[in-house]
């Protein structure tokens, strides 16, 4: 029989699969490593599937996943109303109890007053940390100050400020965050997405121990990079969390060489999801975590021409997956 295309990727990438045991054993240190941005499923008729997204709270805690973010742009948040945001958070809860996957909640909102009644929700139920995005209607500086100010004080736990996704024009840059720190110590938590990525991450890494954790995202695309300056996680997608927890288990562990060849095979499935939008949610339907591929923001159809090539890419991690 003539060998296919996807056959020999697969054989190729199964006989470089390396033992991750070493690797899992390495020292936890909390609020570190992959916190992934969980994706919201839908039905059909586009209401959220409350009973999925539980399933995603099991599916990454075997994954290895070191935490779990819900809801951020990644999640569709703004496309959810307040109703199903309160509610996602308390079947989050609950389903994460127990686990050893910290659960981060996202409590940003348009406006102060928004983010005051996300915030009090979320604490009542008690998650590892709480994350939000810029305020959208924000004017100014002192805007985006007094917002973050009135999450800080109905909370002790981390909260992770964003520097993007809010109002334009403002920059959240890491003198602003310092001077937010020193008023709210446990304020000291970023996620930096803004350009110039790599600057931005060293000027807030520059800063420590004041700022105490510093996170990337941006679908993971300068993971590596991030890593090897000292940044303590990234924020990506859930489609195949298992293989970007091992890349950081790997890399904390020293073995930065198998860690940059994992890395590397990821980096095909992210460039693919800029051609094929789709892509993840193909992903997570095939890992048997969601029921379909519905979106709110954008319509799916695939392919079977785009679906061979997310297959073809997807391959060569399969040796990797854990759940």
């Amino acid at each position: 029989m003539k060998p296919t295309r996807r056959g020999f990727v697969a054989a190729w990438a199964a006989s470089l699969a390396p033992c991750w045991d070493a690797a899992r054993a390495a020292k936890a240190e909390p609020m570190r490593g992959i916190f992934i941005i969980m994706t919201t499923p839908y039905t059909e008729s586009k209401q959220v599937d409350y009973e999925d997204l539980a399933k995603e709270v099991d599916f990454l805690e075997r994954t290895g996943a070191h935490g779990m973010v819900w809801p951020q742009l990644g999640s569709e948040v703004w496309s959810l109303t307040k109703e199903e945001r309160m509610k996602g958070m308390e079947v989050l809860a609950k389903a994460a109890r127990g686990k050893r996957s910290a659960l981060v909640l996202g409590v940003q909102g348009a406006n102060r007053q928004e983010a005051i009644e996300y915030t009090e929700r979320a604490e009542a139920l008690e998650p590892a940390a709480l994350i939000a995005i810029p305020p959208r209607e924000a004017k100014s500086l002192e805007d985006v100050r007094d917002y973050y100010h009135a999450i800080a004080t109905r909370t002790r736990r981390p909260v992770i400020v964003q520097t993007t996704g809010g109002a334009r024009g403002l920059n959240i840059d890491a003198q602003f965050i310092a001077s937010l720190v020193r008023e709210h110590p446990h304020c000291g938590y970023v996620k930096e997405e803004a350009p110039p990525l790599m600057r931005r991450i060293r000027e807030l890494l520059q800063m420590r121990p004041l700022i105490r954790r510093v996170y990337g995202g941006a679908d993971a695309a300068a993971l590596f990079y991030e890593m090897r300056v000292g940044a303590d996680g990234n924020m990506p997608n859930a489609a195949y969390a298992d293989v970007y927890a091992q890349i950081w288990d790997l890399f904390q562990a020293g073995q930065q060489r198998k860690a940059l060849d994992l890395y590397s095979k990821t980096l095909l499935l992210t460039n693919l999801r800029q051609q094929i939008p789709g892509t993840p949610l193909y992903l997570m339907k095939k890992r048997g975590v969601f029921k379909n591929i519905v979106s709110r923001q954008q319509e799916i159809r695939l392919t079977s021409e785009e679906i061979e090539e997310i297959e073809f890419n997807f391959e060569m991690l399969k040796p990797y997956l854990r759940a």
